[in-house]
């Protein structure tokens, strides 16, 4: 993880199909109707959790509608763009204007083609082990794990380590769960 680039990261954007989840899409039928499930990593939101515990923005930005999305951000407390077109360069361009930052306080973790608007203006390119080869040349950093197993857990400990808060934020969490 290059630590010039990490250190200047204040907001922290994920993709979900294929960085947070494997990829897949599960439907089956309830009552009648198509249902969709998908397969989130728990320690992917931990890690997440971590990056804002640390004191960055995340944001998690989909190229399609999906209430299990919803859902998960709601569970980890992290602001939701879902844009069913792949439009994906307003959402983030909007939450940079709310905090008042550029585009190299921003880092991306990403897999495929509907990203690379963004990642290509980001400060911080990351790419999860299983992304397609244009996404991978253009990475600043690659995770050995694949989307949706344990990829984004792996970035957001690189990315405090190479900041120096990794060890702070893990310590902190632990403490407060440790009896008094």
């Amino acid at each position: 993880m290059p630590e010039a680039l990490a250190r200047q990261v204040e907001l922290v954007v994920f993709d979900v199909d294929g960085v947070l989840t494997d990829g897949g899409v599960y439907m089956t039928m309830v009552d009648g109707f198509a249902r969709e499930a998908k397969r989130f990593d728990i320690q992917d939101g931990l890690g997440m959790k971590f990056l804002q515990r640390a004191g960055l923005k995340v944001v998690i930005v989909s190229g399609r509608y999906s209430a299990a999305t919803d859902v998960r951000a709601r569970e980890l407390g992290i602001e939701c763009f879902q844009d069913d077109g792949a439009h994906k360069l307003p959402a983030v361009r909007e939450v940079m204007a709310r905090m008042g930052i550029g585009w190299s306080q921003v880092a991306m973790l990403a897999d495929d083609v509907p990203d690379v608007s963004v990642l290509r203006l980001v400060g911080l390119k990351a790419a999860v082990a299983s992304a397609v080869p244009l996404v991978a040349a253009m990475a600043d950093w690659r995770t050995t794990l694949e989307g949706g197993r344990g990829a984004a857990r792996e970035f957001c400990d690189a990315l405090l380590a190479a900041r120096g808060d990794l060890q702070r934020v893990v310590e902190e969490y632990v403490a407060e769960r440790s009896d008094p």
